[in-house]
């Protein structure tokens, strides 16, 4: 098959990508504006509402780009390949990312370090207790701390449900389209998450009467976080086109959801920012040697977007 054939052309593709970050927010406020369904009684009853929301648009959303994208072969291997969906080297997509990820928090891993090891020593001068004794009394612990973190519904949604389905919508399914559309790798890796950030203005007027409807305060706090997904965005893209499967940006979201903002400076601790530049550098050392295609993919066919976005051939 030529290149030129069986592609999408570039209005197709982004308006494509433009439809699907509408329906992913408009699908939200489905249940109250188009069902007409009574409010939640419960904030886990709303969020749970929200949970069914994003599943339902996130299947559609594949669904949507099976029929718009030109995939020539059958087979569900293949098919469910385009969208990074794969069972083949799951281990490396998911620890290499991972270690490159938390690269970028080394500042705050430190910090956190920090915090526990004056935790400990705190305890250990009231109770006496060894780290011995206290590394034995945290594991313990653990299976009633994991129980009810498990039954918290915003570790559903920010470790499970929204790292799930916006990978799903903004990297499986917009990058293959960008990309079979004619877009170059690196213009999908800016251009993807344009449409991610404007997915996250839905929070606008959240933000905006938490802040005691003030516009500035709302603006700032957008804009930064507008900023920050941007960021990310471009980032998760990067990893997906690199490692063609899903488990890395997957497992990357789930873990800057946990970290939030990598922590840079904190006062009287300079061991934080060490770490912290120390962690960067290592990052930028490392983003391109650990997410080389070879490394998650047993055959890069020579092409220039090795898993064939280009051509649509195996």
């Amino acid at each position: 098959m030529e290149e030129s054939e069986g592609r999408l052309s570039k209005p197709v593709a982004v308006i494509a990508c433009i439809a699907m970050t509408l329906f992913y927010v408009a699908i939200l406020y489905a249940p109250t504006l188009i069902l007409r369904l009574p409010p939640p009684q419960s904030y886990e009853n709303f969020m749970i509402r929200r949970f069914i929301c994003a599943a339902v648009c996130s299947v559609a959303s594949v669904i949507f780009c099976a029929l718009v994208l030109p995939i020539t072969s059958g087979e569900a291997s293949y098919s469910f390949g385009v969208y990074g969906i794969r069972s083949d080297h799951f281990w490396q997509a998911m620890v290499f990312p991972l270690f490159l990820t938390s690269l970028m928090y080394a500042g705050s891993l430190m910090l956190k370090s920090m915090l526990w090891v004056n935790k400990w020593k705190e305890h250990r001068h009231q109770e006496g207790e060894s780290l011995l004794g206290c590394i034995k009394s945290t594991l313990l612990s653990l299976p009633g701390q994991m129980s009810s973190v498990a039954s918290n519904v915003l570790f559903w949604r920010n470790f499970i449900v929204a790292p799930v389905t916006e990978e799903l919508v903004f990297r499986a399914c917009m990058i293959p389209l960008l990309l079979c559309g004619g877009f170059k790798a690196y213009n999908a890796i800016f251009l993807c998450p344009t449409f991610f950030s404007l997915a996250h203005l839905n929070h606008m007027m959240e933000i905006y009467s938490r802040h005691n409807y003030s516009l500035l305060r709302a603006s700032l706090v957008v804009g930064l976080q507008l900023g920050y997904t941007v960021v990310f965005g471009s980032y998760a893209s990067f990893l997906f086109i690199r490692t063609g499967n899903i488990v890395a940006p997957l497992v990357a979201h789930a873990f800057c959801n946990y970290m939030g903002l990598p922590v840079l400076f904190v006062h009287g601790k300079g061991l934080v920012s060490i770490a912290f530049v120390a962690g960067m550098v290592s990052f930028v050392w490392l983003l391109f040697p650990i997410t080389r295609p070879d490394l998650y993919n047993e055959n890069t066919n020579n092409c220039r977007c090795w898993q064939g976005y280009c051509s649509w051939n195996h």
